[in-house]
């Protein structure tokens, strides 16, 4: 889901660099000392789970788990959503600097349906599966809509694009939903103050 530099024009770079410094300040602020392994720990979640490509055409999908680390972490996801995206670009030319803000606008807002969902309560065992599995799925398509979105306001050139990038991630949603449920449901077993 990153967007590669070159790709969009300035304007919509500049206010996703605004959106996103303006969310991140605010996460920095309510962030508390004891918070900072929690948020470590999903950030480099966030940033392995970016390695595995898989090509499809003049994209490529990946697993992104922001689902799961906005569940656990909230409005700090952007925190730790940041300093991945940031490495990657350092590191590996993952994205770019210039889209730094429009990529961390792109993949952590939807880590925040991902924390609404999970806030959601439930009276059976089904419904809390149901639930764990859309904090993975939702935040997905969330996400690959905004991904579209923002591709087809780089103008008409875009819009193919927009779809097959937006088609690309609808078997990573699914693959994320199965992934969030058993991963939190491993969580709940071994360390349930973790999820509080």
């Amino acid at each position: 889901m990153h967007i590669s530099e070159g790709v969009l024009e300035p304007k919509i770079l500049i206010a996703g660099a605004v959106i996103s410094a303006a969310v991140t300040i605010y996460a920095l602020k309510i962030l508390k000392g004891e918070d900072i392994p929690k948020v470590s720990a999903f950030s480099a979640l966030f940033f392995l789970a970016s390695f595995i490509h898989i090509p499809i055409g003049i994209t490529s999908v990946h697993l992104i788990l922001n689902g799961i680390v906005g569940a656990v972490l909230g409005v700090r996801a952007f925190v730790a959503i940041f300093v991945a995206l940031l490495l990657q670009g350092l590191l590996f030319g993952y994205g770019g600097m210039t889209t730094l803000g429009i990529n961390l606008f792109t993949l952590a807002t939807p880590a925040l349906v991902g924390y609404w969902l999970f806030s959601i309560r439930y009276k059976r065992v089904w419904q809390k599966q149901i639930v764990w599995f859309l904090v993975g799925f939702l935040p997905i398509v969330f996400g690959a809509l905004l991904l579209s979105f923002i591709l087809s306001l780089n103008g008409e050139g875009f819009l193919t694009a927009a779809k097959i990038a937006f088609l690309a991630h609808v078997p990573i949603m699914f693959i994320e939903g199965i992934i969030t449920l058993l991963t939190l449901s491993f969580i709940e077993k071994v360390k349930p103050s973790f999820l509080k």
